[in-house]
């Protein structure tokens, strides 16, 4: 079937949309446990962008869970193809020229290195949301590790799937110590030498 893929030479490129943009496209990957604080964090993140003229989109676990990944279960493997669907989402966003903030358990290293291969390094910054286990299950914003406690959900990461935690992150955010004000702060001023335009 793929010898049989031709693809189509656009005329505006990746470049022109980026000029258009005035910043570079980037994808920023938040990563932690359920409950860490990614998505919030990358919500007022998303913010700041927004303010300073930066094109961004936010993908999160809600938003492709219920539409383009509404096949797959919560199985190691289906949590791969999770992910490397969303990493080539993201990388179709990157081509648009805009600044893409995903914030998904992404629980697996070989995954999370598997979107780097997609997007090119260089197009990548990955944040690891630091928050433990016992936290994470104090805060419960969603009820899901009370139900994974009462047998209701299987294969939650953290208590009956493991989580592997980056060794090397661009950015380490410990919410248990950090405010979500600072923690921003720290983010979008690593990013924005890689968002400016040579």
């Amino acid at each position: 079937m793929s010898k049989h893929i031709i693809p189509h030479s656009y005329q505006i490129s990746n470049e022109d949309r980026m000029a258009s943009n005035k910043h570079n496209s980037l994808l920023i990957w938040f990563t932690g446990l359920s409950g860490s604080g990614k998505s919030t964090i990358a919500n007022v993140v998303e913010q700041k962008l927004f303010k300073k003229g930066i094109k961004t989109y936010t993908l999160d676990g809600d938003n492709i869970r219920k539409g383009i990944n509404n096949d797959l279960t919560f199985s190691p493997e289906d949590r791969t193809e999770n992910i490397r669907r969303i990493a080539e989402v993201s990388n179709l966003m990157l081509d648009a020229g805009l600044v893409v903030l995903a914030a998904f358990v992404s629980p697996y290293k070989k995954d999370r290195e598997n979107i780097r291969t997609i997007v090119k390094d260089v197009n990548f910054v990955e944040v690891y949301i630091n928050t433990s286990v016992d936290e994470c299950e104090r805060r419960d914003v969603k009820g899901l590790y009370k139900k994974a406690r009462a047998g209701e959900i299987k294969n939650m990461t953290g208590i009956s799937s493991p989580y592997e935690a980056p060794v090397n992150p661009d950015i380490e955010i410990k919410t248990e110590i950090e405010t979500v004000e600072d923690s921003v702060k720290r983010i979008v001023d690593f990013i924005t030498p890689k968002l400016l335009r040579q």
